[in-house]
């Protein structure tokens, strides 16, 4: 094959999530396994709907999540500008060309026209579709429009009775019949060319050999391919991934609150880059194997686009936690730590200006909860017991603490932390044997009630590491009132 040459093209009408970084994920690695190059285009043409911030955001996080581009806006390999908005000098001779070949039309017909017969259409139970009205005026009825000051949109005159079919990567033949389409819009009122049209051309001139992009846009190719036939340009290989979906199965929306949505979010979080590009490469495309853990470098060797699923993408909370986590007990303490201490200052756990006591004791907190995390941010959470006044136990850890033999349990572990010349885990864990020496209790008996009493938890990280960073004071008064 030709170089492959893929693209991802975002417009600045929001901010980059997830259904987004799938796209450009899949896009990446299927240029980088052939040897290709990668694109990042902004379509920036829907001018009211663009969002301040929208395209620097798309490039922030395509970069924090390993997406390295070949060519964009910032990064020019000969087939610029890599903005739609910047493209007009290439648009417009091919809007020309096309009305003098009579591919295309003037179409005066305000906007009040076209919704009145989009009702009338529904009304009549048919699919509403422009009717050509204005596919045929002659020199003098466009002149009179002319005169009355209306502008003109133009249109694209399509075929009739022809059947566009391609073979989708995914989603293997497909076809549409042009007679259901009806003339569409390829420039609008205010000479801001269409979606359909402007990437056709985009896609033409920037060589673009493959298009991989969500389902939504299926409907959309047999427009694009009219302008690659009516233009003589080669038409690239298409491929259409399957929906993401939530719990419930229904379409993964923006609007949907149970979900994380944005790139810009999980990095906030403390979510890991390389984690999160694991997981999002999973989302509707398997490896051989039951392997789930993959480097970026694995992925792109391993990449198949047919095994792209052809069933809508799942979703997954709890996996995303778990490959998260998995990432996040390999990391180095001191990178995890980093990671967490903003999230620990921002919930005034740790002082704005810590001393170099109050640092090290909130490094040694992280370490104990490193195993546990998901993700940085939750430190706040898995550490409260920490920073309660008072702990509040559920059902299961009441029964725990009011078995008989806890005041004896208690008085005996109260007797040795005080005795303790160094407070530290290593003594602590020889205190809490030679209580069991003591007093003849062992195992569960012996450790739960310690835990529930300390901590108000039933599980929880080591013991012995967890009442050395609690305190001798706070651990003595929390285990006080089970020594009566």
């Amino acid at each position: 094959m030709d170089k492959v040459r893929v693209r991802y093209a975002p417009s600045p009408t929001g901010f980059l999530h997830i259904g987004n970084a799938r796209t450009a994920l899949f896009n990446y690695l299927f240029a980088k396994h052939h040897g290709g190059d990668f694109i990042v285009r902004i379509e920036d043409t829907d001018t009211a709907r663009n969002v301040e911030g929208g395209e620097e955001s798309q490039l922030r996080y395509l970069k924090w999540l390993g997406l390295e581009w070949d060519e964009s806006v910032d990064k020019d390999g000969g087939y610029g500008p890599y903005r739609q908005s910047e493209r007009s000098a290439i648009y417009n001779p091919i809007v020309e060309q096309l009305l003098a070949e009579d591919k295309a039309y003037k179409c005066y017909m305000t906007a009040e026209e076209l919704e009145a017969e989009r009702e009338a259409q529904i009304s009549r139970g048919e699919m509403p579709r422009y009717g050509g009205q204005h596919a045929h005026l002659t020199a003098e009825q466009e002149a009179a429009f002319v005169a009355e000051g209306r502008q003109p949109s133009i249109r694209f005159r399509v075929p009739q009775d022809k059947v566009y079919t391609f073979n989708d990567m995914v989603k293997g033949d497909v076809s549409f019949e042009s007679n259901g389409i009806g003339d569409w819009v390829i420039v609008k009122k205010d000479g801001i060319p269409t979606y359909n049209f402007a990437v056709a051309v985009d896609d033409h001139f920037m060589a673009i050999t493959h298009v991989i992009r969500g389902d939504d846009h299926i409907s959309n190719t047999p427009k694009q391919m009219m302008i690659y036939e009516a233009l003589g340009y080669d038409i690239p290989v298409f491929g259409h991934m399957t929906l993401i979906v939530n719990e419930d199965r229904k379409k993964l929306s923006k609007r949907d609150g149970s979900i994380i949505q944005f790139i810009e979010q999980y990095h906030d979080l403390g979510y890991l880059p390389e984690a999160l590009f694991n997981f999002i490469g999973l989302l509707g495309w398997s490896p051989v194997g039951e392997e789930e853990i993959f480097s970026k470098e694995q992925f792109i060797e391993m990449f198949d686009e047919h095994r792209l699923s052809k069933s809508p993408a799942f979703f997954d909370k709890v996996k995303l936690a778990w490959i998260n986590n998995q990432y996040m007990k390999e990391q180095d303490l001191d990178t995890v730590f980093e990671m967490t201490l903003p999230h620990m200052t921002k919930a005034g756990l740790v002082p704005e200006n810590p001393t170099p006591a109050e640092l090290e004791w909130a490094k040694e907190l992280v370490q104990l909860y490193q195993q546990q995390m998901s993700y940085a941010g939750e430190i706040v959470e898995l550490s409260e017991l920490f920073f309660k006044e008072e702990l509040t136990l559920n059902e299961e850890a009441t029964a725990v603490v009011n078995s008989e033999q806890v005041p004896e349990l208690m008085r005996a572990l109260t007797a040795k932390l005080e005795a303790l010349e160094t407070f530290d885990a290593a003594a602590i864990k020889a205190a809490i044997k030679a209580v069991q020496k003591e007093t003849g209790i062992k195992g569960k008996n012996l450790f739960m009630p310690i835990r529930v009493a300390v901590s108000g938890q039933t599980h929880g990280p080591e013991l012995p590491n967890t009442i050395e960073l609690l305190g001798r004071e706070k651990v003595l008064a929390r285990i006080a009132p089970y020594c009566a």
